[in-house]
């Protein structure tokens, strides 16, 4: 566990100083070219429970062929569960959860129905960029309270603060998640990269984004938790 944290800290440190060197865009409210947009965003289409991953660079299969990102794979996986869902990218390369924010009705106003599921997996780049970790929260938060309001199931999918951010700032990001789940009431998968991080067979060489077989791994573990989440939805629905 110490040599991942170590991998994990010294990638880290060298994605933080290349990010350092460029100020934060403004993302726009919605996609402006087909780089900025998230890809099968509007194509979902087979009739079974929709699901929106909703996030960044992990979410969006960077670095990898189009059916080896997240949301294709969590597809599969959760066909070998049992449920034939419509697993919808809606993952955004180098988004912070400011990004998200902005972008969030438009991704929501694009799908063809209300979503069964909104995964939200944002906050990773707030860390490499030392965003305050108070604005982090008040953006997930803001993120699911909108979620909330138009009556859209959702669970979050959380980052954990690399060593070298220092005890306070860990601290403090680290509680967003938790604390969040536990006042919107909804699942929390608490470390997108559990089982995967500072493994080399499962990384791309930047060391901070999985591979095909790491996004297998992420889509093994996801599958149960959201699973789990569409049975009781669906068990709420059908209670008189």
């Amino acid at each position: 566990m110490a040599k991942t944290w170590i991998s994990y800290g010294a990638a880290l440190l060298l994605v933080q100083a290349i990010v350092a060197c460029s100020p934060e865009d403004a993302a726009p409210t919605a996609p402006q070219s087909a780089e900025s947009t998230p890809r099968d965003v509007a194509s979902a289409s087979r009739g079974g429970p929709l699901i929106v991953v909703f996030g960044d660079s992990l979410f969006a299969g960077y670095g990898l062929a189009q059916d080896e990102g997240l949301a294709p794979v969590l597809d599969r996986a959760l066909a070998k569960n049992g449920i034939e869902a419509e697993v919808v990218n809606a993952g955004v390369s180098g988004d912070t959860s400011a990004a998200g924010l902005q972008r969030l009705a438009f991704t929501l106003d694009g799908q063809p129905r209300r979503p069964d599921l909104v995964i939200v997996g944002l906050g990773g780049n707030d860390m490499l960029r030392g965003i305050s970790p108070e604005q982090t929260r008040q953006n997930l938060d803001s993120i699911l309270a909108e979620l909330e309001r138009r009556d859209v199931p959702a669970m979050l999918s959380g980052m954990v603060a690399a060593p070298n951010m220092g005890p306070d700032y860990a601290n403090a990001f680290n509680a967003i998640y938790g604390d969040l789940a536990k006042k919107y009431g909804i699942p929390l998968y608490p470390f997108t990269l559990d089982g995967v991080i500072g493994n080399g067979d499962l990384m791309l060489g930047d060391g901070l984004h999985p591979n095909a077989r790491g996004v297998s791994v992420i889509a093994e573990r996801l599958a149960p938790v959201v699973k789990s989440e569409l049975d009781q939805g669906a068990a709420s629905s059908a209670t008189p």
